[in-house]
This record gives C-alpha cells, sequence and structure tokens, in this order.
C-alpha cells in the first residue's frame, strides 16, 4: 500500500472519530443516535462490509416513526453525498440496499419517496469518481453501476405495486398468481418491461469483475444475485401468463413481448460472468426460447390473416366496380344479373 494511501485512510480515521464524537456531544440526542449508527455502518480505512450488527443498528435507529425514518434515509443520504471516499460510498449503498431487502417497511416508504422527488437518478452518483488511486478509479465504476442498480430496483417496486425484495412478496405466490391473472396484458407487458429494464442495469456491471476478490464488492454482488433471482421469477411468471393469453394479443402487443424478451436474452452473457459460482435457471431461459418462437409464429399468422382480409376487401371492391348500377325509367333496379328488381313506392 503506497504512502499517499496509507495517509488517505488515517486521515478518513480520523474524520469518522471527530464525527462520532461531535454527534455525541450534540443536543439532538435522537437524530445524534442516527448519524452515529451511520457512521459506525460506513467507516473509513477497510474494505469490509458493515457487519449485521451494525446494519441492524441503522434499521433500528429508523424504525418507530416517520419523522425518525425520514431523519435516518436524510443521514444516509448526506454520507453518501458527501463523502468522495469509494469504500464510505460503497458502504452506504450497501446499507440501503440492505433497507431496501429487510422488511421495514417505513424506510422503503422514505427511501421511495427520493426517486419521485429527484427524478430517475436520486442517488445522484452518475459523476461519482475517486481519482485518489487506480483500484478507487476501478471501483468509482463500480458505485455508479451500483446506485443505478438500486435506483432501478425502487423503480421496479412502483411499478408492481409491491416491494420487489419483501418478504410478503417472496411468501404469497398464490396471491402474486392471482393479481397477474387479473391484470390486463397492456399492464403485464409494462411490468416486463420494467423488470428487463432492471436486468439490462444489473447486466451493465463494470468490466473489472476481478474487483469481486474485494469482500464489500463480493457481498454486493451477492446481494445483487438475489435480487436477479427474485427478478426471473417475476418475469417468468407473467412470460406464462402472456403465453396463455396469445391468441388474444395485438400485433403491436406481440412485438412488445417479442422486443422484451430479446432484451432479456441479449442480458444473459454478462449475467454468467457476474454470476458465474452461482446457479443459473436454465429452465427459464429455455422458457423464454420457446415463447419467442410461438409469438413469431402467432405473427405470421396474424399477418397473414390480415393479408388475406385485405386481398378479400380489395377484389370485393373489384367486382362491385365493375357492376353498372342502372334505373330504368319506372324505378326499377338492373341487378347484377340483369334482372329487373322493382322497388316499393308503397309507405
Amino acid at each position: 500500500m503506497g504512502r499517499l494511501k496509507q495517509l488517505r485512510i488515517f486521515n478518513g480515521v480520523l474524520k469518522d472519530k471527530a464525527s462520532l464524537i461531535k454527534t455525541t456531544l450534540s443536543t439532538k440526542r435522537q437524530t445524534s443516535f442516527i448519524r452515529r449508527a451511520i457512521l459506525r455502518a460506513t467507516t473509513h480505512g477497510s474494505s469490509s462490509p458493515p457487519s449485521i450488527n451494525r446494519i441492524d443498528a441503522v434499521i433500528s435507529s429508523g424504525n418507530g416513526s416517520r419523522p425518525r425514518a425520514c431523519a435516518c434515509i436524510q443521514a444516509l443520504m448526506d454520507r453518501l453525498h458527501g463523502t468522495r471516499d469509494t469504500f464510505v460510498a460503497l458502504k452506504c449503498l450497501y446499507t440501503i440496499h440492505n433497507i431496501i431487502t429487510k422488511d421495514s417497511f417505513i424506510l422503503k416508504d422514505q427511501l421511495s419517496i427520493f426517486p419521485t422527488l429527484g427524478g430517475r437518478n436520486f442517488l445522484n452518483l452518475s459523476e461519482f469518481h475517486d481519482d485518489s488511486d487506480p483500484e478507487s478509479w476501478e471501483l468509482s465504476a463500480w458505485i455508479r453501476w451500483y446506485a443505478t442498480v438500486l435506483e432501478q430496483n425502487l423503480t421496479v417496486s412502483r411499478v408492481l405495486g409491491y416491494h420487489l425484495s419483501s418478504s410478503d412478496s417472496k411468501k404469497n405466490h398464490k396471491d402474486k398468481e392471482e393479481k397477474i391473472f387479473a391484470l390486463l396484458s397492456s399492464d403485464l407487458l409494462i411490468e416486463i418491461d420494467a423488470l428487463v429494464g432492471f436486468v439490462q442495469e444489473i447486466s451493465n456491471v463494470p468490466n473489472s469483475l476481478h474487483l469481486q476478490r474485494n469482500n464489500l464488492v463480493y457481498e454486493i454482488v451477492r446481494l445483487v444475485s438475489e435480487d436477479y433471482r427474485l427478478i426471473q421469477r417475476e418475469i417468468s411468471l407473467r412470460v406464462v401468463e402472456l403465453d396463455e393469453r396469445m391468441t388474444s394479443l395485438s400485433v403491436d402487443q406481440l412485438t412488445l413481448f417479442m422486443s422484451a424478451l430479446k432484451k432479456f436474452e441479449d442480458c444473459k452473457e454478462r449475467l454468467s460472468l457476474l454470476f458465474v459460482n452461482r446457479k443459473k435457471n436454465d429452465g427459464l431461459w429455455h422458457l423464454i426460447g420457446e415463447t419467442k418462437m410461438k409469438i413469431e409464429t402467432m405473427m405470421n399468422k396474424k399477418a397473414e390473416e390480415m393479408a388475406l382480409v385485405r386481398i378479400m376487401k380489395r377484389d370485393e371492391t373489384r367486382e362491385w366496380s365493375r357492376q353498372p348500377f342502372r334505373f330504368t325509367s319506372d324505378g326499377s333496379w338492373l341487378g347484377l344479373d340483369r334482372v329487373s328488381l322493382t322497388v316499393s313506392t308503397v309507405r
């Protein structure tokens, strides 16, 4: 480790201690308790992920009431946006991810407010760069990627109407199937598009996959892989349902369906590199391949039917255009076979 990096880490540790002393002396006991928990979970100097106890302490500090939850999320965002240190930023994001994953609904709701107010890039890390050393520069790309993945997680949860990672979402499989069954096909296509968009963001992982040897990055990828496992299940449920409705889908809907499945398949290779040692869902990829073939067959069938209808209409128009529409002097109409048809004048 270089001398400059050692000095930088030492300086960061001193900052943490000074911040802890400041919160201890603060007269605002409620917010100081929250900030201490966050400081301990997001320390400088160490590349290890925060312990479960540290994460639980942050979540506990924000539970109980909406003002406490608001103060907790605000303090976490202040810590995230106030640092230029890669490990502090990664630990902040890792803490946010744990809040999303665990069943702290009041904290999740406070997180969900941020994308509503701040737009798509609510974590505001698209410009994050730490150029203090080569490793920090590479880790900066992971921070930008991770922030986007978390943003997409909350966005998808808003589209689905429930938090993707909640325990209720994992347990009530039957209720979820009934909800999906009741949705319009257009709504199912919107949800599939959002889920595939989430997968696309995950697959945009930085090229420096070797950094997974870092304990913190490894834990981050593990959490993201759990999200991906849940996304696979959500996509599978909707693909099966739309497959059953195939004959009732319009050409435009079939086109959207095919486009979403192709985008999903395009992510496969990149995902296999990211989750190289994790279980693969070959059954889902088989389902996607079969469904694509069915969509293509159905689109060809509908195209042939539309072409046949156009031909029939064209021939009918030509046939009628060749017939003389004449009336005799007494008001009779000469039909196609020249048989006189009398027009009644009786009312």
